[in-house]
């Protein structure tokens, strides 16, 4: 093929790949100019992992163009992809938490001197340190990895992108687990990066993220190309009618349900250097948030209340029954479920089979003389699996073969399994599409109409104020106020999370 001149540093054309049972892509194109931001949009389950795993290397795609410059690119693997410019940053920052942040930077590629080819600490730490200077990095390269925040190692992450001379970035869900103003800073450190002639593929389901760094969109549905648009072309409703492929009326669809008795009291919860005196309740039918700015000890409370951690005074009284410490296997056992904010680390096993995985907290239901009956377990594990529409060929597949909105769906299916009172849910809907948020939104109304109870830990205002029936705010460790959904407005919120 004769070399084409182009004004697309990345083309690919007529992309398409078929795991067993599935086919994850479909005929998608997709180019990338020299200098653009470039925001990849979809539901969870349309592709876009299989698609950015074919751009780096891991997959190789079936059939399809791959053009780098204009020139078909022979693309057979990670060192392929990274000897042509090609870097990846994800949402779960891969790192080697106990050595340095330079070590991290040039692992893989470290600087040498002769004889006998030494590691030369002195340039790596100083060209580790020159890099993190262009990223307006606040912390040494001699630091160790394990000590910094989500997103500072993110930021390594892009430095050690840019040690590789790396021309294109991609970015999978970076401000995923990011405060805002930690994602500010991330929308700074790439608007640099697109200044200096950096191409970037920014993957991510908050429209927010697509408004402020993108030039152009393209929107991947069910493994098929469905469209790309010039930014100022586009707004929510195109995209998610793109993404989804029908009209969503209503984003929080809250549904009246009437509140029963209390289910769940907290009185005066305390533990030394978390929190301090916390108090609310929750009632049968009732979603009840708790928000607040980064700090405010919201998972902690809640972790406390469940039996991950311990807490020092205080009373949790379970319909009218004074409950003693717990572990999280007695907070089961009493009827207390607990969705985490972190799925991977704390929701599941991945490498276990989905069936496996939704049965996990109730395997004595599907036992008898300990036997486990693995066709009930299958049996009901599909029901649920059904219920929630998730996307996979069978409960068979593993956990880790699913996208993130899917793997929050087989969370949300353990408690569908079990006997709850009360379900716990921490960041329900961070890092999924506006598809799957609406799906979780439809479980959690009915868990509320069928009686349950309901705490769902929330940064998102818009969420709380369209899903909740009631807001706790919270600052350091501390309630600041608790009121009525109906009468709470953004800036009321904001203003007790502030502590005005």
């Amino acid at each position: 093929m004769a070399e084409e001149k182009t004004d697309y540093i990345l083309e690919l054309r007529h992309i398409s790949k078929t795991f067993p049972g599935v086919k994850a892509l479909d005929d998608v194109h997709f180019t990338l100019k020299r200098g653009e931001i470039h925001a990849l949009m979809g539901e969870n389950g349309a592709g876009k992992s299989t698609f950015i795993k074919i751009i780096t290397g891991v997959y190789l795609s079936d059939q399809g163009d791959f053009l780098v410059d204009g020139k078909p690119a022979n693309v057979r693997g990670p060192l392929d992809a990274q000897a042509l410019g090609i870097a990846a940053i994800y949402q779960h920052v891969t790192c080697f938490p106990d050595i340095t942040v330079a070590e991290n930077i040039f692992m893989g590629h470290e600087k040498t001197k002769s004889p006998f080819k030494r590691i030369d600490w002195k340039t790596m730490n100083r060209e580790a340190s020159e890099l993190l200077s262009q990223l307006d990095a606040k912390f040494d390269a001699r630091s160790v990895m394990g000590t910094l925040s989500v997103a500072q190692q993110q930021i390594v992450e892009i430095a050690k992108a840019l040690s590789t001379n790396a021309r294109i970035i991609i970015m999978d869900e970076p401000t995923a687990p990011l405060s805002n103003r930690e994602s500010e800073d991330l929308y700074h450190i790439t608007g640099n990066l697109k200044q200096k002639g950096v191409s970037v593929i920014f993957i991510s389901h908050r429209f927010e993220d697509m408004y402020r760094l993108a030039d152009r969109v393209t929107v991947l549905r069910d493994g098929k190309y469905i469209n790309t648009w010039d930014i100022g072309e586009v707004d929510n409703h195109t995209m998610v009618t793109a993404m989804v492929g029908r009209e969503i009326v209503q984003f929080f669809p809250k549904r009246d349900v009437k509140i029963g008795e209390e289910v769940l009291k907290v009185e005066g919860l305390s533990r030394l250097g978390f929190f301090r005196d916390v108090g609310f309740s929750v009632r049968r039918g009732e979603v009840l948030a708790i928000t607040g700015l980064v700090g405010a000890r919201r998972t902690e409370v809640c972790e406390a209340i469940y039996g991950i951690s311990a807490y020092d005074s205080g009373t949790v009284t379970l319909e009218g029954r004074k409950l003693n410490r717990l572990i999280p296997t007695l907070a089961i056992a009493e009827g207390i479920g607990f969705l985490p904010e972190d799925r991977l680390k704390q929701g599941l096993v991945l490498r276990w089979e989905i069936a496996k995985n939704i049965s996990l907290a109730v395997l004595d239901k599907f036992t008898r003389f300990g036997w486990l009956d693995t066709r009930r377990e299958n049996e009901k594990a599909g029901e649920v699996a059904d219920k929630l529409a998730v996307k996979a060929a069978s409960v068979h597949d593993l956990v880790s073969t699913l996208s993130g909105g899917n793997q929050q769906k087989v969370i949300v299916g353990k408690m569908l399994n079990s006997d709850m009172k009360v379900i716990i849910l921490d960041e329900p809907t961070k890092g999924v599409d506006v598809g799957a948020k609406t799906a979780i939104y439809s479980i959690m109304n009915d868990l509320a109409a069928s009686g349950y109870g309901i705490i769902m830990i929330s940064s998102e205002l818009p969420e709380v104020l369209g899903m909740s029936d009631r807001v706790v705010v919270m600052r350091e460790g501390a309630v600041m106020a608790i009121m009525d959904t109906a009468e709470a407005t953004q800036e009321s919120i904001l203003k007790a999370a502030m502590g005005e």
